[in-house]
């Protein structure tokens, strides 16, 4: 039986109340650390299907925590996890930079084919400027980069750089980026907190020749603020080439979690950091925030609660202040649950459920980034029980971005279910759309009883689903009686449509 959805309806739908402990709109993202192996693949000398298998068993692990996003780490050290005439293949994934996997796949194409079946997003997430994680060259490919222009490069302790200084440096890695956008379905580019690269004590980075060279208006006593403007147009370029290719696609950062000590400027927060990045990094975050020209925020608060020098407590609450109304993620340090060097706070009961329940305190936070895969699969202090059974008990949209324009998503029409002997299925025409407005998934809706209740609350969705049709067989055992489905879609843009019908069924 078909209903028309009243006026009314529609309005709650839009504006109705969220639950308060459960929201329907969440970032759950997690980070999958590709370099040195951190999270996949767990060896570099894995075999094609192993490094495939590995990845479809954490992603699967991750969904059954209702995690809606993975941040996979595409460009690790200059180097790519994805076919690219720019950059040489990643030897953390075959154990030889430049060697491709054999047998030959794509392994970004094929954790966005995996990831957006389970309805997951996929932030591809790059390292701007590192070209290696020591000072051995050896493990440079002999086509790569670095030896076709040694100029573009300089080492600082022992690793090698780009050069944020030159314009050429700014260049390349709008080309890297580009091409991503353009060949894959991505959903953000994301840069983490390596900008100008963590200070070495007593060692001065050696950009004094760029800096002669091209000081852009800056006086000798400015290289500071130089610097800072190095990293600064390289964020607005980026986000000018993003968008000009698809405009949905994010552009997010997330940086190290204190921007200022309040001590060096009034505007920062009450900690006494050791690192800072407006001064060490040369990442003036709030400048961008105010400018918009990155989308959302996720810092890293990988501190505990009640911590002397950076306490979470008054960073989630500086953070939630200094956010301009873009997106705020909070970043959670999953791996240092239960680790036996840590402070009592990691090794006692589940400290990121205690930042997850303060986190309800800032309706600024739009959700939570976790460091790293790895502790979901080992259920470090029981993340995933109390994720399942309480924090993410339902699954969760992702937010809309309030930086980006957005366009409406179309309803899916024909809503109905049709009998095949003694199966049932919950059936709708496929919604088609170009660009943004593509259909990234669709949202199933069940309500007990013949009436629709409150899509705003996220304990009725039944399932998110890149399919156009549900087999009510496989839900026999979950609804009894009689149950009113609604079905909506969400595009890329992350706007879901004004639903028009429900069906009612027994079962």
């Amino acid at each position: 039986m078909f209903k028309k959805i009243s006026f009314l309806f529609a309005v709650l739908f839009v504006f109705g109340t969220l639950s308060a402990q459960y929201q329907k709109r969440e970032m759950r993202a997690v980070w999958m650390a590709t370099v040195a192996n951190i999270d996949w693949p767990s060896q570099r000398n894995l075999t094609s299907k192993a490094q495939r298998d590995e990845m479809r068993t954490m992603l699967d692990d991750l969904a059954k925590n209702n995690i809606n996003t993975v941040i996979f780490q595409i460009r690790p050290t200059a180097d790519a996890f994805y076919p690219s005439a720019i950059e040489p293949w990643a030897h953390w994934l075959t154990g030889k930079q430049g060697q491709r996997p054999d047998p030959y796949y794509d392994p970004l194409q094929f954790v966005i084919d995996e990831a957006h079946k389970r309805c997951m997003e996929v932030h591809v997430w790059m390292n701007p400027y590192r070209v290696t994680n020591s000072d051995n060259l050896n493990v440079l490919s002999k086509d790569h980069l670095y030896f076709k222009n040694k100029n573009l490069f300089v080492k600082y302790g022992d690793k090698y750089y780009f050069n944020p200084g030159l314009d050429e440096t700014r260049e390349f890695l709008n080309r890297v980026v580009q091409d991503v956008v353009e060949r894959y379905d991505v959903d953000a580019i994301h840069f983490d907190d390596y900008f100008y690269p963590y200070k070495v004590p007593g060692e001065e980075f050696p950009d004094e020749a760029a800096f002669r060279a091209n000081p852009r208006g800056f006086a000798p006593t400015q290289k500071e603020d130089w610097r800072r403007n190095n990293v600064n147009m390289v964020i607005q370029e980026l986000q000018h080439t993003i968008k000009s290719i698809k405009p949905w696609v994010e552009f997010g950062i997330s940086p190290f979690g204190v921007w200022r000590n309040n001590n060096v400027d009034p505007r920062g927060s009450a900690t006494k950091a050791g690192c800072q990045n407006y001064d060490d990094l040369y990442a003036d975050i709030l400048k961008w925030l105010k400018e918009g020209t990155i989308d959302y925020v996720a810092p890293q608060l990988y501190w505990e609660i009640g911590k002397k020098v950076a306490d979470y407590e008054v960073l989630a609450k500086w953070w939630s202040e200094n956010s301009y109304g873009k997106n705020l993620y909070i970043g959670l340090y999953a791996s240092q649950l239960g680790s036996t060097t840590a402070s009592e706070a990691w090794r006692t009961g589940n400290e990121l459920c205690r930042q997850l329940q303060m986190n309800k305190n800032y309706s600024q936070i739009d959700g939570a980034m976790y460091f790293s895969a790895k502790p979901f699969l080992k259920n470090k202090q029981n993340l995933n029980d109390s994720l399942q059974q309480n924090y993410y008990k339902y699954p969760a949209l992702t937010p809309a971005n309030r930086n980006i324009k957005v366009e409406a998503s179309a309803q899916p029409q024909n809503i109905r279910v049709v009998k095949d002997g003694s199966a049932a299925y919950l059936i709708w025409d496929d919604v088609n759309g170009e660009g943004g407005c593509q259909t990234a998934y669709y949202v199933v809706y069940a309500f007990k009883g013949k009436k629709v209740g409150d899509l705003s609350d996220p304990q009725y969705i039944l399932l998110k689903t890149t399919d156009h049709f549900v087999d009510l067989r496989q839900l026999e055992k979950k609804l009894k009686g009689n149950h009113t489905f609604v079905v909506t879609a969400v595009n890329k843009y992350k706007q879901e449509s004004t639903p028009q019908y429900g069906v009612t069924r027994r079962l």
